[in-house]
Order: structure tokens, then sequence, then C-alpha cells
């Protein structure tokens, strides 16, 4: 098998679907100005702030600017053995709470010491459900999903 170091269209699918499309800067659920499909640091290394604004066209190419970060990320931190599908669903979950997150989980320590061992993976991808301390439906919804399409290659957005 080859070593995956980089996301699919079905990875964007997954962002983009959670995070929706937003042309003016807002500040998320933890307290961060974001813009464009969950952006909260443009191409050139400026923060999104108050007032920013972006086209559609605009929210795609920061789109692929983030994701060649979280790639990297994510690729550093997993077995070179990991499938398309569960490299996919981590740099998801990356995205979203970026990767110093990952990096320190005990969610990755499972994932490196048995990518397949399901249901303990589970477990510990299902906790990351929270912004501020309290539980969100929206985020149990993203990681339900995550999780399901890193299982089973499937994207899943009904939970």
């Amino acid at each position: 098998m080859a070593k995956i170091i980089q996301s699919s269209n079905n990875c964007a699918a997954l962002i983009k679907h959670f995070e929706g499309l937003f042309l003016k800067a807002y500040l998320c659920p933890a307290k961060v100005w974001t813009i464009g499909y969950g952006t909260t640091v443009l191409p050139g290394g400026a923060k999104v702030k108050a007032g920013d604004t972006c086209t559609a066209e605009q929210a795609l190419t920061y789109l692929k600017s983030d994701l060649i970060y979280f790639e990297k990320m994510v690729d550093a931190y997993t077995r070179d053995d990991v499938s398309q599908q569960q490299f996919d669903g981590l740099v998801s979950f990356c995205y979203n709470l970026g990767p110093k997150n990952l990096k320190d989980s005990t969610l990755l320590k499972v994932i490196n010491a048995d990518p397949l061992k399901y249901a303990g993976i589970e477990t510990q991808w299902l906790k990351w459900d929270k912004a501020n301390g309290k539980s969100l439906l929206g985020l149990t919804r993203r990681r339900k999903s995550e999780f399901y399409y890193y299982k089973t290659g499937e994207l899943k957005f009904d939970f």
C-alpha cells in the first residue's frame, strides 16, 4: 500500500458539508473569527478578522490552502499504513480541532497502535464534540460522520 499524504475529494466534501460556506467572517462557537469553509488563517498568514469577506472562489482557494497544512500535520502524526479513508477522516478532524489537539490526543495513540481497532477509536473520536466545554449537536454529528467515513469510506451526514 502506498503511503497516503493527500486528502481526497471526499475529505473536502465532508469538511464543506460541516463547515458550510460563509462569505463574511463570523465568530465560530469556539470564539475564533472564521470565513469561507472554516478558514481561520488566510493563505498569506493573516488571521481572519471581523469585517473580512470573500467570494465563493476565494473560499475554495482558502480550503485548498488549509488542506495542504492539515494534510502535512496528519501525515507527520500518523502511521505510514493508514488508508485513504482513515487519512481523510483524520484530516477533517484536524481541520476542525487543530493539529495540537490531534497530536496530544488519546485518539491518535489508539490509531497509531492499531488503525483498525474501531471500538476504541470510536470511543475516543466521539469525545471531541465540545466547544468551550459544552457538547454541541453539530459537533456530535460531525464526529459521527468523520468516524463513519474513517471506518467505512462512505460519506454519511444524517446522524
